[in-house]
């Protein structure tokens, strides 16, 4: 693992965070709400008693770090912007998006994806990246990225429905393969 100690545990609970507050509350023994947020208090306590202890202070710094702003504070509050795989209802009203968006993904995927298109997986919704370079950034997660424009626009006007979540992600139910766009 690379960086300082800092670093690593700034990315530790960042990863601690995204764990139970898009997958996996039931772990430590709580209950988001329905919107998904959960007392930050609550959380430490759930935590600490699970074996992870960590700081308001800590938690403030993750969540002001995060690269991908996954996390939105609000009083004494806490929820992930997107990327659950919990029930909740983000609240997110529906959004014109913009003509293009982009989808990171690696070649591997290339051919399931040409013939199904983008679907969720796990996940309530298919993310979508405002510019290629997000894109590029999410698909080398896994590898190689290929990055795949979204003609949006054509979606919107069909009918689909995008939400834009306060990270600036879109989200909508699937991209059927006509929306795509591959290269050569």
């Amino acid at each position: 693992m690379t960086g300082t100690p800092d670093e690593r545990r700034t990315v530790r609970v960042s990863k601690y965070l995204s764990k139970h507050l898009r997958h996996q509350p039931e772990k430590i023994g709580v209950t988001l709400d329905a919107n998904g947020w959960l007392a930050i208090d609550e959380l430490i306590g759930a935590a600490a008693a699970h074996g992870f202890r960590m700081s308001r202070a800590e938690l403030d710094h993750a969540v002001a770090m995060n690269d991908k702003q996954r996390f939105t504070v609000d009083g004494d509050r806490i929820r992930a912007n997107q990327g659950h795989t919990v029930a909740v209802d983000l609240g997110l009203e529906p959004a014109e998006p913009p003509a293009y968006l982009y989808h990171g993904t690696v070649a591997a995927h290339l051919a399931a994806i040409r013939t199904e298109g983008l679907r969720p997986m796990r996940r309530h919704h298919v993310h979508l990246s405002p510019d290629r370079e997000t894109a590029t950034r999410v698909g080398a997660r896994r590898g190689r990225p290929v990055v795949l424009p979204v003609d949006a626009g054509a979606m919107h006007r069909a009918g689909l429905v995008f939400r834009v979540s306060a990270n600036g992600v879109w989200l909508t139910d699937a991209v059927p393969p006509q929306y795509l766009r591959f290269s050569a």
